[in-house]
């Protein structure tokens, strides 16, 4: 295989100041409020402001956010996420139902859902993102439904339960390279994450896959296409590719800044290596701009 030519346009410093590309509006205005209220008065939580998104500004003005269901509290502790760590509450039977209603009331066009690592209950919340999944298609059967799923601990029974639910895209997030994936996701396995994607097209080949990638955790570029390489190699259909931006003094280190040259380069190469659709930017997270992404994939009928 031909080896890729990588850009060199990182700046000297080792740790840059925030540069302008990365720097965004705070959030504010009136349809932000709007949906802030909603979410606080139907008890729902979205990982937009659970991870600190830097969108969230831009997404919800639109009218989108990405739901997280069974709670806000994570059984793992991953070395680059904002999720608080400890001992989650009981699952709420009704969440299903709020978050069903508010899609509608949202009128979506388009719904994300997501979670937290529930490793402390036997199917890892798979039969409520089923639930989340088939009431929304009940309550609003135009919206199109895409789940952005944790690892279920490898076990294929809660993976089959989420697709018979007909998600419109399944996304589980390998998050980071092969090199760096114990040091900063230590309760996971890439290996295992490739092989979720294995399981996807086994029991669902209709229903695209999904994955998304951090930068700027001390892998290398060239690591990072290894890693776009094990995803295309298990046929995963769309990527998003972003940049790590370090939530507190508590998490890994940033090690360094992605330019949008070198986002640019990557997105070129996972097009040329048959990728649906890459979304690569400092900005991008898995969820972002996802409707565009789904358009992006060649559906088959369903």
């Amino acid at each position: 295989m031909t080896e890729a030519k990588i850009p060199n346009t990182q700046p000297d410093e080792s740790r840059p100041r925030l540069p302008d590309w990365l720097k965004v509006r705070m959030p504010g205005g009136p349809r932000y409020i709007e949906l802030q209220n909603l979410m606080r008065s139907k008890n729902l939580h979205t990982v937009c402001e659970e991870a600190h998104c830097p969108n969230i500004g831009e997404c919800w003005e639109r009218g989108t956010a990405t739901f997280m269901i069974l709670g806000d509290i994570c059984t793992r502790a991953c070395r680059y996420c904002a999720v608080t760590t400890g001992k989650p509450f009981q699952v709420d039977p009704l969440e299903p139902i709020r978050l069903a209603q508010t899609a509608k009331d949202m009128q979506l066009e388009y719904c994300v859902i997501t979670s937290v690592n529930r490793d402390d209950l036997e199917d890892g919340g798979a039969s409520i993102f089923a639930e989340c999944i088939e009431r929304v298609h009940k309550a609003l059967p135009s919206c199109k439904v895409e789940v952005l799923i944790p690892d279920f601990m490898g076990l294929v029974d809660p993976l089959a339960t989420v697709l018979t639910a007909e998600p419109d895209v399944l996304n589980h997030n390998i998050e980071s390279t092969r090199t760096i994936f114990r040091l900063v996701r230590p309760k996971g396995n890439y290996d295992q994450s490739l092989e979720l994607m294995v399981n996807s097209k086994r029991l669902a080949p209709s229903i695209p896959t999904k994955s998304g990638i951090i930068v700027g955790m001390g892998e290398d570029i060239s690591e990072v296409i290894e890693t776009m390489r094990d995803l295309r190699a298990v046929d995963c259909d769309l990527l998003t590719i972003g940049q790590y931006l370090r939530p507190s003094q508590q998490h890994i280190r940033m090690d360094r800044f992605y330019t949008p040259a070198e986002f640019e380069f990557l997105r070129g190469e996972g097009v040329s290596m048959g990728f649906k659709h890459v979304a690569s930017g400092p900005l991008v997270r898995s969820s972002y701009h996802a409707d565009e992404q789904h358009r992006s994939a060649t559906l088959q009928p369903r």
